[in-house]
């Protein structure tokens, strides 16, 4: 008879099969990293548009808008009226709470004041959702009959926590990145800042400079830097414009920029002595920081070694040795020659 067997295998998997799959994959891979490449857009383009139109709305007291985004807004509106209506009447939506989510979406780059009471409703709606789902699936259709009654308890359990505090992590979740990104660029744009106030451009001038510059490498901090070049422009009080920029970034590092410039806007010191002080400072911390992760890769790494770097070393090596072993032991058997 002709031998249909297939092609090599490996653990019983076919070794031709999975290399095609894998090829397959690395070439979408380079075809999505050649595309991403050439399609590369400033990042900072939209929203320094949209700051820049949100200034001249601010400075003429017109809405430019067209009547569909007016119509749009206002209809935004009375949804958020709606809900702050009904948790007024149930006596869960306060003062201090709205503030504190209200902070929390501008520290995560979310500036639409009136998504506060959606968050806030949502720790009420959801848990009741996904909770009286999975009550439905668990204990009324039974749709999982070997779980046990423990088992079922914490999948509940699961759920209603999902629903409480997914809006929290979800906003979290967001906040830290933003304020990973902004940690990155902080010591540049500082050295930025000095080299302005050294060539003589006023604060939000140098600010306004900083912005393009770093747009593209960190948009967010750019996206700050140009809202708050934006606001020192307009507002009366210079440091209501630094105090909103330490409210919206949830960064010591900020807070400490902030309040340097301050001080120098009201004592009148020297402030490029005073950042180039600071930007000292952020780039040992930062290297103090990748020093500290450096420093916890051996223990990180051992786990991974032991499970899946030393196992494969192990087949590698005792592999040929154990199939000589075997093949000698199959030829000295009943049927060897």
């Amino acid at each position: 008879m002709m031998d249909t067997s297939s092609g090599p295998t490996l653990l019983g998997f076919d070794v031709i099969l999975i290399g095609s799959i894998l090829a397959g994959i690395a070439a979408l891979a380079v075809m999505l990293a050649i595309y991403a490449a050439v399609t590369v857009k400033d990042p900072m383009a939209k929203r320094v548009g949209a700051l820049n139109a949100r200034r001249n709305e601010l400075k003429t007291g017109m809405i430019t808008s067209t009547a569909k985004k007016r119509a749009s807004l206002v209809k935004k509106n009375e949804k958020a009226d709606q809900v702050r209506d009904t948790l007024k009447t149930l006596r869960v939506l306060q003062k201090e709470q709205v503030d504190a989510v209200v902070q929390k979406l501008a520290q995560a780059g979310i500036r639409n004041k009136d998504l506060a009471v959606f968050v806030i409703g949502a720790r009420m709606i959801l848990p009741i959702l996904l909770g009286g789902g999975a009550f439905f699936l668990i204990y009324v259709a039974n749709y999982f009959p070997d779980w046990g009654g423990m088992k079922k308890l914490m999948a509940f359990a699961a759920a209603l926590f999902i629903g409480y505090k997914g809006p929290d992590i979800f906003i979290k979740n967001k906040i830290t990145k933003r304020t990973d990104a902004i940690r990155k660029g902080l010591p540049d744009a500082l050295d930025l800042l000095v080299i302005c106030a050294e060539a003589g451009l006023t604060v939000d001038a140098a600010f306004n400079r900083v912005a393009k510059e770093l747009g593209r490498a960190y948009p967010e901090l750019g996206d700050e830097f140009a809202l708050t070049a934006i606001e020192l422009s307009f507002l009366n009080e210079r440091k209501h414009a630094f105090d909103n920029l330490a409210y919206r970034v949830d960064l010591e590092a900020v807070k400490g920029v902030v309040t340097t410039m301050v001080q120098t806007e009201r004592y009148g010191t020297p402030l490029a002595s005073a950042l180039r002080v600071l930007s000292a400072e952020f780039r040992n911390e930062r290297m103090m920081r990748a020093e500290e992760k450096a420093a916890r890769l051996p223990a990180i790494m051992t786990v991974p070694l032991i499970m899946f770097i030393l196992p494969v070393l192990f087949i590698v090596i005792l592999g040929p040795a154990a199939c000589s072993i075997a093949d000698a032991f199959a030829g000295d058997g009943p049927g060897g020659g």
